[in-house]
């Protein structure tokens, strides 16, 4: 059995405007760096054996943050791990959106990744993982979009429609009979 400790990343200036990010390459904020120093506290109370993270800023730093607090533990980036794609609404607040497109602006084809292409890439950086790291403890530090599409593709049972919060924790096993989530969106680091 592989463990999966997927990480969304600390928050942005654009987080807090509700400006949509996808793969805009968008850094954390200063709570965002002192989010992912909480959730790196957290994190080597516990025992992992490898970090992966998206290359875009925003989780490579919060990955690089944990990554420090466990100098034996390599870090790997796959771009693969990255947001969903928002296309032509990338940078823009819901407000903007309405004013610009019009209130039914989500029926307009917005350049938005497809739901195929992101799961592709998402679960073939998954099996790979899996098939490289056998038994170990595998930290993901990803996007909250992406890692909530996939949790739905790797969890069969369950439907995840929450909003993952920025830093917050899920761990996931997987195991040729039957995937299971055993930690869903805990950000108790944040409350110490």
């Amino acid at each position: 059995m592989t463990i999966i400790g997927f990480v969304r990343h600390g928050v942005t200036a654009w987080n807090k405007e509700g400006r949509a990010q996808g793969s805009m390459d968008v850094p954390l904020d200063e709570e965002g760096i002192e989010m992912a120093k909480r959730v790196a506290d957290r994190l080597t109370t516990e025992k992992w054996d490898i970090i992966y993270t998206s290359h875009l800023k925003r989780a490579s730093k919060t990955a690089e943050i944990i990554a420090e607090k466990m100098p034996n533990v390599e870090l790997v980036e796959d771009p693969r791990l990255r947001e969903v794609s928002g296309g032509m609404v990338e940078g823009t607040t819901e407000a903007e959106r309405i004013e610009k497109w019009g209130e039914d602006w989500r029926l307009l084809d917005m350049g938005f990744e497809s739901q195929e292409a992101i799961i592709s890439r998402g679960l073939e950086s998954i099996h790979e993982i899996r098939r490289k790291h056998p038994g170990d403890r595998v930290l993901v530090v990803s996007h909250g979009s992406f890692i909530k599409r996939l949790l739905n593709e790797l969890i069969t049972d369950t439907v995840y429609e929450t909003s993952l919060d920025n830093t917050s924790l899920t761990i996931v096993e997987l195991s040729d009979d039957k995937n299971s989530c055993r930690l869903f969106n805990c950000t108790a680091h944040l409350s110490l």
